[in-house]
């Protein structure tokens, strides 16, 4: 089964344990909606490829770190879109959470995918020591004091280092997916992390340049945010080129760091893939 298929196979698993007659039907609807239909799944995919990289033995362990990861993912996109935070009112080309069922709905179904993610970790462990390190690993990249959550906190600060803006805000999660990866495989996880943080260092840097050179209609939600709300953006302190050639800096050293590994040839191939994806079409005509 391919990687894509593997990720909603897991996700579909995680959601029909926790929806039920005992769910208020508008809350399981919410929490779907913020799941489903998919978008890039680019954690979940880098969790999958490390696994695979390291000689991957448990596809289920797998599975279940990628898809908790996605559910974290989607829960923190959630909570991003409300009015007190980006106020954005479409997400993957449709109405956002809050837009769709009101404020209060959108952050309990935030707060419900946060505790399904543990949850399904807690269900497809083989052991205590297992599940322990991939908690750790996830639950550091999700949290204080430098998980997505304290990345999301930094908006609120007067001044904020842009580089360390990113690394939590983005970086963090996307380091969990590659430690998770090598974890569920049996390999050591922190010779991992550096790839990964890169990686999602490169990701928000590509996302700062959509937004401000991006089209709404393409990417599936309003563009021109960071600027709007004032923000710290890569485009902002180096300018669309230079933002551009941080990102390239970025994947270059990610790739770099990548341990040796059975799969470790593929794994480059799949990152340079990913990398070609990343900047919006015709921005090599603004840059310039």
């Amino acid at each position: 089964m391919d990687a894509v298929n593997r990720i909603e196979n897991a996700l579909n698993l995680a959601f029909s344990r926790a929806e039920g007659p005992s769910c208020p039907p508008r809350l399981a609807a919410a929490m779907r909606s913020a799941v489903f239909p998919r978008g890039a799944r680019i954690r979940p995919r880098i969790c999958l490829a490390v696994a695979a990289a390291c000689g991957e033995d448990d596809p289920a362990i797998a599975d279940a770190a990628a898809a908790s990861i996605e559910l974290l993912h989607c829960a923190s996109l959630v909570h991003d879109d409300l009015p007190c935070f980006d106020d954005a009112d479409t997400r993957r080309g449709r109405p956002t959470i809050h837009a769709a069922y009101g404020e209060a709905l959108a952050v309990l179904a935030g707060d419900g995918l946060i505790v399904l993610a543990f949850q399904n970790l807690t269900r497809a462990a083989r052991s205590p020591h297992q599940l322990a390190g991939l908690l750790n690993i996830i639950g550091y990249a999700v949290g204080a004091p430098s998980g997505i959550v304290a990345g999301q906190a930094w908006e609120c600060e007067p001044t904020v280092d842009l580089a360390h803006y990113h690394r939590a805000k983005t970086a963090s999660l996307f380091a969990a997916s590659t430690e998770a990866g090598a974890a569920a495989s049996g390999a050591e996880a922190r010779p991992w992390r550096l790839l990964g943080a890169r990686l999602g260092e490169a990701y928000q840097v590509a996302d700062d340049i959509r937004d401000a050179v991006g089209n709404a209609q393409e990417l599936g939600k309003p563009v021109g945010r960071d600027a709007a709300l004032g923000r710290p953006s890569a485009t902002q302190e180096f300018g669309v080129q230079g933002a551009v050639e941080r990102l390239e800096r970025l994947v270059r050293e990610g790739i770099e760091s990548i341990p040796l590994c059975p799969g470790a040839n593929d794994l480059r191939a799949l990152i340079m893939l990913e990398a070609t994806r990343l900047l919006p079409k015709g921005l090599a005509r603004h840059a310039a």
